[in-house]
């Protein structure tokens, strides 16, 4: 051992606990400093002296790294509270800079949730409801907290965000409108309701279930689901606003008459009670909406500044009506087994595959030199939504004990619409691309299209984003 060495390790054994304001030697503090805040020692034993970095934290003589978090982010140069991997190889005590494993749990779970919040509070409100019925089912109101004041409160906001400014776009593309909301509203509720009626023939599925599975697909499609998943497919995004905003207006209507007509009027419905209801709940505040949009612009701003905390409510309104809604089943009782369930989530999975695979072909069929329609009509044909759903499946069915059976399905055809959706998407936006050159190459070299192709401009393509496409999303789409 050298004497430059050996004097270094003499000064380490007689500095036990060395102050704040003096240098270190030991190897761990050494090697836990970044690069470029020490001296390092050569091969050659040579004593260089160390200091500490002056944004470190010095407690009781041990550095505990740099101050990460006084920006926007908590972590270190790789987000991660590691320094790197050069530093993370010659690093020993690397274990010390990183977060404790609860903070990076609570941070991964933050994560998860953020991303899928409406799911969890749904199964959380139903596992609730199972615990204790009677609380949401009387003890809360439900008459008058979940069917008037929550369902008043989501479509109030529905109106102020539906853009029927897009509505004056349908002479543009009618007919490809006219399909995806035919596709959407009858070819879709009327195959799953020969299925049902099939699965209820040969004992296979409790009818509440199987009605519900019929209610679930007459609702109309979703709006912020298919927005986004059409902008991040490289599909149309004003035929996906146009097509949303039609068919939910339309929805309000049309929904309970496909209900009504696939399943028939039970004792328990009286029509002119529930079209009443449905006028005071759904169309009126959606109308209010409307005139609050087009004619008080401090009430629009005000709802835009604040409109992570309106998302919030509105999702919470919902989840609200349907603890409520659960409660009132698991009170009443119903005939239908866990093993009823599991069989409905299959077949609605393989329900959703086909129709989207039948969606694709129609679309390619009609509208082949269109990637970007068909893009636009494979979600719009399938999607349903849950925001417009529940609320009009609370308010036709509000005194059945069944209606958290008749709304079972839909709450699970729409987490399924997203998962399918969000795992095509980036491969939908490579087929668009590569169609949209493939257009464009046939288009040079016939020139004036004497192939038959559809040389016309596209009536319905937009350049850029929309305007305003994001203040406007329907919650818990």
């Amino acid at each position: 051992m050298t004497a430059a060495a050996q004097q270094v390790d003499d000064t380490h054994a007689s500095t036990a606990v060395p102050s704040a304001s003096e240098h270190f030697e030991d190897d761990d503090v050494l090697n836990s400093l970044p690069p470029n805040s020490q001296r390092h020692r050569p091969d050659g034993g040579e004593h260089r002296e160390t200091f500490l970095p002056s944004d470190s934290i010095v407690v009781d003589g041990i550095n505990h790294g740099r101050v990460y978090g006084l920006d926007d982010s908590d972590d270190g140069p790789d987000g991660d509270g590691r320094e790197g991997d050069a530093n993370e190889a010659t690093s020993p005590g690397k274990a010390k800079d990183r977060k404790p494993c609860y903070k990076r749990a609570w941070k991964r779970w933050r994560k998860i949730y953020a991303a899928n919040s409406f799911l969890i509070l749904v199964v959380c409100a139903i596992l609730l409801a199972l615990a204790y019925p009677p609380l949401g089912a009387v003890y809360l109101a439900p008459q008058i907290t979940a069917t008037w004041i929550a369902v008043i409160f989501i479509f109030v906001l529905a109106g102020l965000g539906l853009r029927t400014s897009e509505l004056s776009k349908a002479l543009s593309n009618i007919w490809f409108n006219t399909v995806v909301q035919c596709y959407n509203f009858f070819v879709v509720s009327s195959v799953v309701f020969g299925v049902s009626r099939f699965l209820i023939s040969v004992g296979a599925l409790a009818r509440a279930l199987a009605d519900g599975m019929v209610i679930g697909c007459a609702v109309p499609m979703t709006i912020n689901m298919v927005l986004v998943l059409t902008k991040s497919s490289g599909g149309d995004e004003a035929s996906a606003v146009f097509n949303a905003a039609f068919g939910n207006l339309t929805g309000v209507f049309l929904t309970p008459v496909l209900i009504l007509g696939y399943l028939g009027v039970s004792g328990d419905i009286d029509l002119v009670s529930v079209f009443y209801k449905l006028g005071l709940r759904v169309v009126l505040p959606i109308a209010v909406g409307q005139l609050l949009q087009k004619f008080s612009k401090t009430f629009v701003n005000f709802v835009k500044k604040y409109k992570k905390y309106f998302k919030q409510a509105q999702e919470y309104c919902l989840v609200f009506i349907i603890y409520t809604v659960f409660c009132r089943t698991f009170l009443e009782g119903s005939e239908a087994k866990a093993a009823d369930i599991f069989i409905m989530i299959a077949i609605q999975f393989v329900l959703l595959c086909s129709l989207m695979v039948l969606a694709w072909y129609l679309m390619k069929l009609l509208f082949r030199n269109r990637p970007k329609l068909r893009v636009m009509g494979l979600y719009g044909c399938t999607h349903k939504t849950v925001a417009m759903g529940v609320p009009l499946i609370n308010a036709i069915y509000e005194s059945n004990p069944n209606v958290g059976l008749y709304t079972l399905p839909l709450l699970i055809w729409h987490p399924m619409q997203l998962v399918i959706g969000s795992a095509l998407a980036p491969r939908i936006a490579q087929w668009v691309e590569r169609e949209e050159n493939r257009l464009e190459n046939e288009n040079n070299c016939t020139g004036d299209g004497e192939d038959g192709l559809d040389l016309s401009p596209d009536p319905t393509e937009v350049t850029g984003d929309i305007e305003g496409g994001e203040s406007n999303d329907t919650i818990a789409e």
